[in-house]
């Protein structure tokens, strides 16, 4: 992973945020490496992630949780209900909006992605401390909080 490089163009913020974009990159191609034998990407790793949280949602939930658009969750679900990890059940709520519901070999199967990250993890963070963990993931989120601030209550200037 190429590191940015700090210039007078470029805030370290601005640095930092595309160090992240490179490390999601990075993550997703060596997640998804970890996990194609289980018929996973880590996209399907994530949505099966959110689906084992709390209790039964629907596709639009998982959607706001993972904070990405309703139309790629919906998208990754039908093909986790064709390949039998999910499945849908009704929603004594709504009518329409199903809930995604974990099968017995998608358990099977997160029980294996898990068993496989966990060394994986541990090798990545394996030069950090604990606290060094625990900073980077109060920046991370402080980053996340503000850029979402940003993105909800100001106005965006039109590009050219």
């Amino acid at each position: 992973m190429r590191t940015p490089q700090h210039d007078e163009h470029g805030p370290p913020l601005q640095d930092l945020i595309l160090s992240v974009f490179q490390l999601s990159n990075v993550l997703t191609a060596s997640g998804d490496r970890l996990v194609a034998d289980l018929g996973l990407t880590s996209a399907r790793w994530q949505v099966l992630g959110a689906v084992t949280l709390g209790p039964p949602q629907s596709v639009a939930s998982l959607a706001r949780d993972l904070e990405v658009s309703r139309q790629n969750v919906q998208r990754i679900v039908n093909d986790l209900v064709r390949d039998g990890f999910v499945t849908f059940e009704s929603n004594p709520k709504h009518r329409r909006a199903q809930l995604v519901v974990m099968t017995t070999q998608g358990a099977g199967v997160m029980a294996a992605a898990a068993t496989r990250a966990r060394p994986w993890a541990e090798h990545a963070g394996a030069a950090l401390t604990p606290g060094d963990i625990d900073t980077a993931r109060r920046v991370l989120h402080a980053i996340g909080a503000a850029v979402q601030g940003y993105d909800h209550h100001e106005p965006h200037e039109e590009s050219a």
